[in-house]
């Protein structure tokens, strides 16, 4: 392979290597795409997986967690996590970002403080970004309606889908970040709100949560007398750039009506587990047409290929089949159908003329060695990214992030949010 301004020139099997080459010693595959991630909920691994029993009580420590953000803070934490994606192999990240303002709701003096603080992140990282802005204007749905935002959630409204457009719109884009949109969910972005702003983001990418929960769907259907995704349908929402988050519970036609808007998907298995949540009837959906990308939600885990072999494994139990899905359609599902899904059509594939992301997996590791090379994500962890490349720059080499060591990193930004 041959790299010029960040993107493939050519691509030769068979070649005799020259003096001066970089020889790459493992499995080369593309970079890996993590679409749906929220950086700041890493603080919360190995702290809310037990003695926890119903979800209420997980979001009361993912909104004290969210109390505890300021943008210095925000940096120190997604900086690290965003490090510890880069070591896993991801070369690309969807932050769905909704911690916009300070505590009591007030904008800082940059209304994008909290937002600059994760493009800044991302940056000494080395990693592209998607900064999905989303809008988040209610506290949620019941049958009788929407209900007021409780007081942590009042740092993430602009008050307005209008306010909401006029702060996002000012995010400056970079060589490795570009702007997305969100609808928070049909829980908090109503009806007609949802519809303007289907309207006014354009063609950018635009990411909403549908079917997470059995609760969210039966909500929605009392109130507004169809589904989440009937709805979205409904207000002229759908279509190429849009993308189901969760979509674990979809009907079928739910999948019909992504599958005929050409929408995408991204599950996050690891979280949808530590939820207690089902994960999407995932052939089912490729069936369809939907392209499926993954992501690590919560930071339950971050581990490309935990989340790609759950596609597989999952669709085994609930089928009684193996092989539901090819080795090729799990490598797509980790790259371009993620990287497609938050804007970057360029990347995902290893090809002349597309970017230079990719990894390389080190196939000599007790977990991976004797595999075969089409079925090292059955085999692979985290743990055996030897080399990341992303537009044509080694951030990762023999394991090693270029910032140096990721976990205490990692100590330092979590010591300083628990001292707060």
């Amino acid at each position: 392979m041959t790299v010029s301004d960040g993107r493939f020139v050519t691509v030769e099997t068979r070649t005799p290597a020259q003096p001066d080459d970089l020889k790459l010693c493992g499995v080369v595959m593309p970079g890996l795409a993590n679409a749906h991630s929220h950086a700041f909920q890493r603080s919360l691994r190995g702290r809310t997986h037990s003695g926890i029993g119903h979800g209420h009580a997980w979001f009361a420590r993912m909104y004290a967690a969210a109390d505890r953000m300021d943008p210095d803070r925000y940096f120190t934490l997604a900086r690290a996590t965003f490090a510890e994606m880069a070591i896993a192999g991801y070369t690309l990240v969807g932050e769905f970002h909704y911690l916009h303002h300070g505590p009591d709701g007030r904008p800082y003096d940059d209304p994008n403080a909290m937002g600059a603080a994760l493009i800044a992140a991302a940056a000494e990282a080395g990693i592209r970004l998607t900064l999905l802005d989303a809008c988040y204007l209610a506290g949620g749905l019941t049958s009788n309606g929407h209900i007021d935002l409780n007081p942590v959630q009042r740092r993430f409204s602009d008050g307005s889908v209008d306010a909401w457009l006029e702060r996002m719109t000012r995010i400056p884009q970079t060589e490795l970040m570009r702007r997305g949109a969100a609808i928070h969910s049909i829980k908090t972005v109503p009806r007609e709100a949802a519809a303007h702003m289907a309207q006014a983001i354009g063609e950018q990418p635009l990411h909403v949560y549908v079917s997470e929960q059995h609760s969210e769907n039966l909500a929605c259907q009392m109130f507004y007398g169809m589904t989440p995704t009937e709805l979205l349908a409904d207000i002229g929402a759908l279509g190429p750039e849009v993308t189901a988050v969760h979509a674990a519970h979809l009907s079928d036609n739910d999948i019909a009506l992504l599958g005929d808007h050409e929408s995408q998907v991204v599950v996050c298995p690891s979280s949808e587990r530590d939820m207690g949540e089902s994960l999407g009837r995932i052939r089912t959906m490729l069936d369809a047409g939907i392209p499926i990308g993954v992501g690590s939600d919560q930071q339950a885990r971050i581990d490309p290929f935990s989340e790609l072999r759950e596609l597989e494994l999952n669709e085994r139990v609930t089928t009684g089949e193996r092989g539901r899905l090819t080795a090729a359609e799990l490598v797509a599902c980790g790259t371009v159908n993620g990287y497609q899904s938050l804007g970057w059509y360029d990347g995902g594939v290893i090809a002349p003329g597309r970017l230079a992301d990719f990894v390389v997996i080190n196939s000599n590791t007790p977990r991976t060695v004797g595999a075969k090379a089409a079925e090292l994500l059955y085999a692979a962890t985290a743990a055996d990214i030897d080399t990341v490349v992303v537009g044509g720059r080694v951030i990762v080499t023999g394991g090693q992030h270029h910032l140096g060591p990721v976990a205490p990193m990692l100590r330092s930004a979590l010591l300083g949010l628990r001292g707060h």
